[in-house]
């Protein structure tokens, strides 16, 4: 059968290694041209069922807070070109941490759509009700963390900053490492954890309202008792997904 001009222009698109532009989450993570390493971290981090929860639209201007190699990014950036963007926010500290897998992303690729943006915690240089979203992805307990080569973070600051640049209606996405009831924002200096119902109460406080939530990264045999980081729980953490929006 003789392809159309779209299937034509698609096949091109695959073979120079460029992006095309997705309608769907299903869509972009069915890119041809997307990473081996994000393939496989679809299988633990479920990004379909995240990110339906944002309601992206192309257009949309988005920031990923902490945003590491930019997984979350790429798959965004499809969903919001080609007149949309994504922000991928790192400080200094955790471009040290993830060394040459952003360098990856981009090499040898062309990635439309993300801005790199590289910006301390002190001035995340976001605006002011200019984002249609915002979020910060297995990071929210390092608000609360401190350590040598990583800031202290003034949280307040941090998050006004982020309520600030959200446009009314605009929706913040949370998924962190759960964990042990009453614990609060303890766990986050030894074992890179945070309560649930903390967190929720936390960035409540500051405007926002919850809106949902999803039980798709649960993991009931987690005790969270260990550091995220133990091989035994690697990749496999009792996760919550919360999600809020800034009152219209």
């Amino acid at each position: 059968m003789r392809k159309t001009i779209p299937g034509l222009l698609l096949a091109l698109l695959t073979m120079l290694h460029l992006p095309t532009q997705a309608g769907t989450v299903a869509e972009a993570l069915a890119s041809p041209t997307r990473l081996t390493s994000d393939l496989e971290r679809d299988k633990r981090s479920h990004p379909a069922e995240i990110l339906a929860l944002l309601d992206l639209q192309s257009g949309d201007r988005v920031v990923d807070i902490f945003a590491g190699a930019g997984y979350y990014s790429e798959i965004i950036a499809q969903l919001v070109s080609p007149d949309g963007e994504v922000l991928l926010h790192n400080n200094k500290a955790y471009l040290a941490y993830v060394d040459k897998a952003l360098e990856k992303r981009f090499e040898g690729r062309v990635v439309t759509g993300i801005k790199p943006h590289d910006r301390e915690v002190d001035n995340l240089d976001l605006g002011e009700s200019n984002l249609d979203a915002a979020m910060i992805v297995m990071s929210y307990h390092d608000l609360y963390h401190t350590a040598e080569g990583w800031p202290a973070i003034d949280v307040p600051n941090f998050m006004g900053q982020i309520v600030r640049a959200l446009k009314p209606g605009g929706r913040f996405l949370v998924v962190d490492h759960n964990a042990a009831t009453g614990t609060g924002n303890s766990s986050s200096q030894e074992l890179h954890r945070i309560e649930e119902s903390f967190a929720r109460t936390d960035i409540e406080s500051y405007g926002l309202t919850f809106k949902a939530s999803s039980d798709v990264l649960r993991n009931p045999n987690d005790d969270h008792s260990i550091v995220v980081f133990d091989p035994a729980i690697q990749g496999k953490t009792d996760r919550f997904v919360l999600v809020f929006e800034k009152p219209r």
